[in-house]
């Protein structure tokens, strides 16, 4: 059973993080938020729960001189039957759009039993895959790849510990070339990464450079990388794992990650620039980089003079282990980081090896896909050829895994197939299409006559009429 928990929160003085616990064996965080004294504040969270005993709740503050005034309480019990009809209504009502046609001869006469056939061209939601420098000389892996998807990350080639090796010597031969091939394919890059806060993922020259060097280093790395791909990218990840790791706050101060945005940004103000987190929604264990601080980070980073007017966005990385996933913690979490306003993508999904790992895998990427503040999907994951040996979507052969096979299910799914409808009695063909660019044909029944036009579905809650007239 999933759980839902709901409640409204407030202190008796001060402010500070509340947390639910719920405890049984042990004990999970099963959500939180930053209360205040003087104001209710909702808080969003839940658990999955795969046991049958007695569970206490507690409500949790740092500050043992507060009382915790909680109000509203509720604990909502859902099947993963009934969780998947939520997540189907969401998805019919914030990813698709119902239009109706209406076919008439020229003299505005019904056409009935016309046929309507509308196939996808160009799909709006992003839902992509990264790729690694295999894709340059493995041409199965190319073809795998292409007939799939038009949106990637490079797992590892942008980093500086790949493009700078050396000091002083830069090398993008192996980005560039996957920038090119992505380009002849249309395929759009989200860049990854600028910098990385965590110590162990520095070039190693790096690491022994005094603070002043290292600042030359890290401003010369923001204006080489950026420079070299501005806009040749929809977006990048300025500072990688902001929340869990400081080198470079530890060797600048408090706004060194506001500074790298505020430079990225005046070099190519263009992209969506993102705060790239682990663990803020794939389990409540890690507190680091639970919502409420990433909100706060997020801020901190935002209220910099240097990034006014910067399109910042929320990127949440998405590895979650072999366990059965928590919706409705991963539900919460983007419920309270949706409230921001900015878009949020899952930017690595990938979920650990298990005899469940596709049922789970599909479970994730819906619980994202019928989400409405998330605007796009990047998984992690790929060939077993090109070295994705966490979640493998094809074998050595490139025959699809069962992972593999829910990532081909959903891409039909939401690219919507082909469509085939008929015209009523009146000319009127009601249909529910994904948002994005479709081909259309309609055919007259009898003479088989056939006019084909371009439709583009956007964003909107009424229904779309378009009329549609043919000649005989």
């Amino acid at each position: 059973m999933i759980y839902t928990f709901s409640a409204w929160f407030q202190l008796s003085e001060g402010s500070d993080t509340v947390s639910v616990i719920f405890k049984s064996k042990g004990s999970e965080i099963g959500g939180q938020v930053i209360a205040k004294h003087g104001c209710w504040t909702l808080l969003k969270g839940g658990i999955v729960a795969n046991f049958s005993s007695p569970v206490e709740i507690f409500f949790k503050s740092k500050n043992s001189n507060v009382e915790i005034w909680a109000d509203n309480v509720s604990l909502q019990p859902f099947t993963k039957k009934q969780w998947r009809s939520l997540q189907d209504a969401s998805i019919e009502r914030i990813r698709k759009r119902k239009l109706r046609l209406q076919i008439t001869y020229v003299n505005g006469i019904a056409m009935k039993g016309a046929t309507v056939i509308a196939r996808p061209a160009k799909m709006s939601f992003p839902f992509g895959c990264g790729m690694n420098h295999y894709i340059l000389t493995n041409k199965d892996y190319q073809n795998w790849f292409v007939s799939r998807f038009k949106f990637t990350a490079f797992t590892n080639e942008m980093k500086w510990y790949s493009t700078e090796k050396k000091q002083g010597q830069e090398n993008y031969t192996i980005s560039d070339a996957m920038m090119n091939f992505t380009k002849k394919n249309g395929i759009s890059v989200r860049g990854h990464n600028i910098l990385w806060d965590n110590p162990k993922q520095q070039p190693e020259w790096v690491k022994s450079l005094s603070p002043l060097e290292l600042a030359e280093a890290a401003t010369r790395r923001i204006v080489s990388v950026v420079s070299r791909y501005k806009g040749e990218l929809i977006a990048w990840d300025v500072m990688n794992e902001n929340l869990h790791f400081h080198f470079y706050e530890d060797k600048f101060g408090e706004n060194a990650s506001a500074i790298a945005y505020a430079t990225a940004y005046e070099l190519d103000p263009k992209p969506k620039m993102f705060l790239n987190e682990y663990n803020t929604i794939e389990h409540s264990r890690d507190e680091a980089a639970s919502p409420v601080k990433y909100i706060k980070k997020l801020e901190e980073i935002l209220s910099f003079p240097g990034v006014a007017g910067m399109s910042a966005a929320i990127g949440l990385q998405g590895h979650f282990g072999s366990g059965h996933p928590n919706l409705a913690y991963m539900r919460s979490g983007l419920d309270l980081l949706a409230s921001t306003g900015l878009p949020i993508w899952l930017t690595e999904v990938s979920v650990g090896p298990s005899p469940s790992q596709a049922e789970y895998l599909e479970e994730i990427l819906r619980e994202g896909y019928s989400h409405p503040g998330v605007e796009g999907i990047i998984m992690f994951s790929g060939p077993a050829q090109a070295g994705f040996n966490d979640t493998t979507l094809a074998d050595e052969n490139f025959k699809n895994t069962p992972a593999g096979d829910v990532v081909d299910k959903l891409i039909q799914e939401w690219r919507t197939g082909s469509l085939v409808a008929t015209a009523d009695d009146r000319g009127f063909v009601d249909i529910s299409l994904h948002h994005g660019d479709y081909d259309v044909t309609v055919k007259n029944p009898l003479t088989h006559f056939s006019r084909k036009l371009s439709l583009s579905v956007e964003k909107g809650f009424s229904m779309e009429t378009i009329h549609v007239k043919m000649r005989v």
